[in-house]
């Protein structure tokens, strides 16, 4: 439960609440400034505790919109920039599917929880190191409005729960903030079948569920090769840039 951020007290390496000191270990540094409210005590799977603070910061100065990168989300590959850097799955749910399946069957309730922790945080790690970079790099950021809640009802459920789409875009939205860039979701309908080179929706674009399978095309318009999410992730950029130059800015 939150509690009022007068309420706790530091003390060194340690923190005072209710007349008790709290002895912790750091994640990461914690920056000086005014503890705030929503700072609260929260117990894991494992029955390990944390202490979780917010702290008061200043705004960093936000950044030109100079260098931006688009964002394709996917399950095969968990992410395709515009710059055609490619983020590979890391599958961690995959790894370590058998060996649940065989503690679950035996109910071992503890090897169970065990594994669902282990998996938890390799793909919390993963995905803030992934943001953080992105963060770090580009001035402006556009990620398509991929439902994943809508997917995980659907046969792709475990693959979209285990990649953490959501996830990974909540850390993109507050990362950028502490770095002073720019953050946007965007309509990513037609953006696997729209030419990144000309604009035109051509009568050689992949379509229907026919046409999920088609890793590369060719625009019949104007003759471009395309890769299907390097393709995705250029017209998401398109549109996030056109996004923010209007004035509506996603967090």
């Amino acid at each position: 439960m939150p509690l009022k951020g007068r309420a706790l007290h530091r003390e060194g390496d340690a923190f005072r609440f209710a007349g008790h000191t709290f002895r912790v270990f750091y994640s990461r540094p914690l920056p000086q400034g005014k503890i705030k409210d929503g700072t609260c005590f929260s117990k894991d799977s494992r029955g390990n505790w944390y202490l979780n603070i917010v702290i008061e910061v200043a705004d960093p100065p936000v950044r030109e919109l100079n260098h931006g990168v688009g964002i394709d989300l996917g399950l095969k590959e968990f992410a395709v920039l515009s710059n055609d850097c490619r983020v590979p799955a890391p599958g961690f749910y995959r790894k370590v599917e058998a060996a649940l399946a065989v503690a679950q069957r035996a109910h071992k309730r503890r090897r169970v929880q065990v594994i669902q922790a282990y998996t938890a945080r390799c793909r919390r790690d993963f995905l803030h190191k992934r943001s953080a970079e992105i963060a770090r790099a580009f001035d402006h950021i556009a990620v398509g409005n991929v439902n994943a809640s809508g997917l995980a009802q659907t046969s792709l459920a475990k693959s979209v729960l285990d990649a953490g789409w959501s996830s990974f875009r909540r850390m993109l939205a507050y990362k950028a903030v502490r770095h002073g860039a720019r953050y946007v979701e965007v309509d990513e309908r037609f953006t696997t079948q729209t030419c990144s080179n000309c604009s035109a929706l051509p009568d050689s674009r992949p379509r229907g569920i026919a046409g999920l399978g088609i890793r590369e095309w060719t625009c019949s318009d104007c003759g471009v090769v395309h890769d299907r999410h390097l393709n995705a992730a250029l017209n998401i950029l398109r549109r996030g840039r056109a996004t923010l130059e209007a004035g509506i800015l996603v967090l």
